[in-house]
């Protein structure tokens, strides 16, 4: 059975919150979707960014900030607005191949992901305590989903948000290093390219691991889960009067959280700049490589806030990837979906979810090259998401789906700038196979 938003004539005005509120209870989807960005396969991409070029890659982070907004508020406001998550939207204006197809290379791609972010977890602290890795990534594979499937939706919530404060363990680390604060902000405003197959790759890289699909696909489903979860919020096309109030909270929530990931990404560059690059170490395949090279240069506590860094940002992921994957594919399926709801109450959809999950761990005890696994992930996504970007900007645009709530003009500008961003990405990519 498809969840249907509530129907018209039965939506009610919002509560006004009180004044003092806590800024932190408004932030929520968008908080912990920038978050969950820096999982360990970004940390990979960002230590490995800033092993081998230093501080003259920090440019890319002010870039894609505004591109990340844009692209995460028209995600967001479609779920917030139509009340439905991002496959519903597509359908609405789509072919169902075109949109199946979609779908499954975002699954594909996530199950990839899960598993390299599962093997950098148990090489970590194999790294950092001995043991089986094999053990470690098992264990967090099966608490993650145990923590989905059994705590209640609003308790699970708090958990990823206190697992947000785990990232700024880079910043720490950043500050450890003897950093040269000039040259990095030299690198972060004064954008140096190079026309050679390592730069473009490591930019198209970073590119890809801050814009992905599956961020798209969490932050929208999760707009839908607090409206269901909050008794007086209904969709905004059938409450216009919670217009001001949900978009307002919606824009602080997205720019808190995406700039929360970029500047945490910035602190990783720096870090591995400061310390790796600065003595020659410029060539990294995984995060416990960073990690145990950090040792003899940072210290001790550095490598053991970089190695915890790794493990909490890991929690913090394994949810949104398998999650956005099960959101997805439940809603082309017509099945019931959501994780407020009990795992009786939704089989198909938690069937989904752990199924993600098992195939995702497989992958990560298999013993196959995580580096390997992350370039089939980036491939997948570099191909699918300029498409997908394409459908959230039209699907906000969509009067059908949004009705007179559709995306403003500025953020539409900014949301195909992004999408035209990440195409030129891709093209790149494609390019440099042939450089």
């Amino acid at each position: 059975m498809t969840d249907l938003p509530d129907p018209v004539g039965l939506a009610t005005p919002r509560e006004t919150p009180p004044a003092d509120k806590r800024w932190l209870a408004k932030l929520g989807p968008g908080l912990i979707t920038g978050a969950a960005d820096d999982d360990p396969s970004g940390i990979a991409t960002y230590s490995q960014a800033g092993a081998q070029f230093g501080y003259s890659v920090g440019w890319t982070l002010l870039l894609t900030y505004p591109l990340m907004v844009g692209i995460q508020l028209a995600s967001a406001r479609i779920g917030r607005v139509s009340g439905q998550g991002l496959a519903e939207a597509f359908s609405r204006l789509w072919p169902a191949p075109v949109v199946w197809l979609l779908i499954a290379s975002l699954v594909v791609a996530n199950v990839i992901n899960l598993g390299a972010d599962l093997n950098a977890m148990g090489d970590v602290v194999a790294l950092v305590i001995g043991g089986p890795k094999a053990a470690y990534a098992i264990f967090f594979g099966l608490l993650s989903l145990g923590l989905q499937v059994w705590l209640p939706y609003e308790r699970y919530v708090r958990v990823l948000k206190w697992l947000t404060l785990s990232l700024l363990a880079y910043v720490a680390v950043a500050f450890a290093a003897n950093v040269d604060w000039l040259e990095s902000l030299k690198g972060a405003l004064l954008p140096r390219f190079q026309w050679d197959k390592e730069f473009v790759t490591t930019v198209v890289a970073i590119l890809g691991t801050t814009i992905s699909p599956y961020l798209f696909f969490w932050q929208a489903s999760q707009e839908v889960e607090e409206i269901r979860r909050v008794p007086q919020d209904h969709p905004l096309k059938r409450a216009p009067d919670q217009a001001p109030a949900q978009l307002g909270r919606l824009k602080t929530d997205t720019w808190i959280g995406m700039g929360f990931s970029n500047v945490v990404a910035f602190f990783m560059i720096l870090a591995t700049a400061a310390t790796l690059h600065a003595h020659g170490q410029t060539h990294i395949e995984t995060t416990s490589q960073a990690a145990q090279a950090l040792k003899p240069i940072a210290g001790n506590a550095a490598f053991v806030l970089f190695a915890l860094g790794i493990v909490g940002t890991g929690l913090l992921a394994l949810p949104v990837l398998a999650g956005s994957a099960a959101y997805a594919l439940a809603s082309m399926l017509g099945v019931r979906k959501g994780l407020d709801r009990p795992a009786a109450g939704a089989p198909a959809f938690y069937g989904i979810l752990a199924a993600a999950m098992l195939l995702g761990l497989a992958i990560g005890v298999s013993g196959v090259n995580p580096m390997k696994a992350l370039v089939y992930a980036a491939v997948i996504n570099a191909v699918s998401s300029v498409p997908i970007m394409a459908g959230v900007m039209l699907a906000g645009s969509s009067r059908k789906v949004m009705g007179e709530l559709v995306i403003p003009l500025r953020w539409k500008v900014i949301g195909w700038a992004a999408t035209g961003v990440m195409a030129a990405a891709a093209l790149a990519m494609l390019g440099t196979t042939w450089m």
